[in-house]
C-alpha cells in the first residue's frame, strides 16, 4: 500500500468516522497513533456490519465471523469472499457516506495491518477478535431490532463481562500498547495499571449504556441485569411505559455508582503518568471528563428513559472541558480537585430527588 493511500486511511477517513475519539487519538504520542487508529477502524467496520438492521442478523453473524478471520490473518478462499461481499451487502446499505467508505476500505486496512510491525500487528489482531466477541454476544443474545420483544442481561456479572469484551479490553490494549511505545511511562506494575486500564474502559461504556438506553430498549435491548430490575419491580418491557424514568431512577443510581468507583480507577489509572507526559495524559483526561459531565446530566435528567431526552454533552461544553483541561494538565492538585468536584456533584444530584419524584 502507497504511503498516500495509508495516510489516508489513517488520517481523513479515520477522523470522518471516529467523532470524539479522534479528539482522544489526535493527541496520542506518534509511536502510538497508527496501531490504535487502526484497531479503532477494523472495530468500526466490525461494530457498522453488526449493527446494520436491514441486513437478517445470522448474515450479519457471518459476516462479522468473517471478518474476525481475516483480520487474525486466515487467508482461506471463502473468507476472502466473505470479506469481499461485506462492500457488497453491507457497504450499501449505509445511509452516511463515510460509514460506506469505512466499509469499502477493509482490504485496505487488512494491508495496513500486516504493514505494522510484529507486535503491533499481534495486539491490534487481539483487541479486535475481543470486541467482536462483544459484538457476536450482542447478535446471539438481543432479538432483531423489529421483533418486539426486549431482553435484559442475566445478572449483573455478565454485564460486566459485557464491558469488558466491548470497552474494558481497550484500556488492557491502550495501556499495552504504552508499555511497549512508551515503556517508562508507568512506575507501578504492569499488572496494576492493567487492572485500572480495564476499569476505564468499563467506566465510559457504562456511560454510554446508560446514556442510550432509552434507543437501545426500543430495538429490543436492554444492558440492565434483569435480577437489578426485578428487585425494583421492573421488567424490560416495564421500562417503555410512560413514568419508566422514576421507577427505574434506583436502578440508574446503583449502576451509576458503580461508573463512578470505575472513573475513580480511571483517575488513578491517570495521574500515574508523569506530568510532562502530557499528549499522553490529555488523551485519558478528556474522556474522563466528558464521561463525567454526561453521567452529571443523566443524574439530572428524570426523563432519562425519554428517547427524546438524551443526556448529551454539547459541543461548547466539550470545547471548555478540552480546554479547561490542557491549562490544567501539569497540576495534579487541580485536576484531581476538578475531578472529584464533578463527582460530588454527580453524588448529590443522585441523592436528591428529581423534579418528577417531588411532584409525585
Amino acid at each position: 500500500m502507497s504511503q498516500a493511500a495509508r495516510a489516508d486511511l489513517l488520517g481523513p477517513l479515520l477522523k470522518s468516522v471516529s467523532r470524539s475519539f479522534y479528539l482522544t487519538l489526535s493527541i496520542l504520542p506518534a509511536p502510538m497513533r497508527d496501531p490504535i487508529g487502526l484497531a479503532y477502524l477494523l472495530a468500526r467496520a466490525a461494530d457498522t456490519i453488526a449493527d446494520t438492521s436491514l441486513i437478517e442478523p445470522a448474515r450479519r453473524l457471518s459476516l462479522l465471523l468473517a471478518l474476525r478471520a481475516a483480520v487474525a490473518g486466515d487467508t482461506d478462499e471463502d473468507t476472502k469472499r466473505a470479506v469481499a461481499q461485506i462492500a457488497d451487502e453491507v457497504a450499501g446499505q449505509q445511509a452516511l457516506p463515510d460509514e460506506k467508505r469505512l466499509l469499502e476500505s477493509i482490504d485496505a486496512a487488512l494491508g495496513v495491518l500486516e504493514q505494522l510491525a510484529p507486535d503491533d500487528r499481534a495486539a491490534v489482531r487481539d483487541i479486535v477478535a475481543t470486541l467482536t466477541m462483544g459484538m457476536e454476544f450482542d447478535l446471539r443474545t438481543f432479538p432483531s431490532e423489529d421483533s418486539g420483544s426486549v431482553v435484559a442481561l442475566r445478572d449483573v456479572q455478565e454485564l460486566d463481562r459485557y464491558t469488558y469484551l466491548v470497552a474494558g479490553c481497550v484500556g488492557e490494549f491502550w495501556t499495552k500498547m504504552t508499555y511497549a511505545h512508551l515503556p517508562a511511562t508507568f512506575d507501578e506494575p504492569q499488572e496494576t495499571v492493567i487492572e485500572r486500564g480495564v476499569r476505564f474502559g468499563k467506566a465510559l461504556q457504562l456511560t454510554n449504556i446508560l446514556r442510550d438506553c432509552s434507543k437501545d430498549l426500543r430495538i429490543g435491548r436492554c444492558s440492565l441485569p434483569a435480577p437489578l430490575l426485578e428487585r425494583h419491580a421492573l421488567t424490560p418491557a416495564a421500562l417503555l411505559e410512560p413514568g419508566a424514568s422514576l421507577r427505574a431512577r434506583p436502578v440508574l443510581v446503583e449502576l451509576m455508582a458503580m461508573a463512578l468507583a470505575h472513573y475513580r480507577a480511571a483517575a488513578d489509572y491517570t495521574f500515574s503518568i508523569p506530568r510532562l507526559s502530557i499528549r499522553l495524559r490529555l488523551a485519558c483526561l478528556w474522556p474522563i471528563l466528558i464521561g463525567l459531565e454526561t453521567l452529571r446530566l443523566l443524574a439530572a435528567n428524570d426523563a432519562w428513559l425519554d428517547p427524546a431526552r438524551i443526556s448529551k454533552v454539547r459541543r461548547n461544553d466539550v470545547y471548555r472541558l478540552v480546554a479547561g483541561s490542557t491549562a490544567a494538565v501539569c497540576f495534579d492538585g487541580v485536576l484531581r480537585g476538578w475531578i472529584e468536584r464533578m463527582m460530588r456533584d454527580i453524588e448529590v444530584k443522585l441523592a436528591t430527588p428529581t423534579s418528577a419524584s417531588v411532584v409525585a
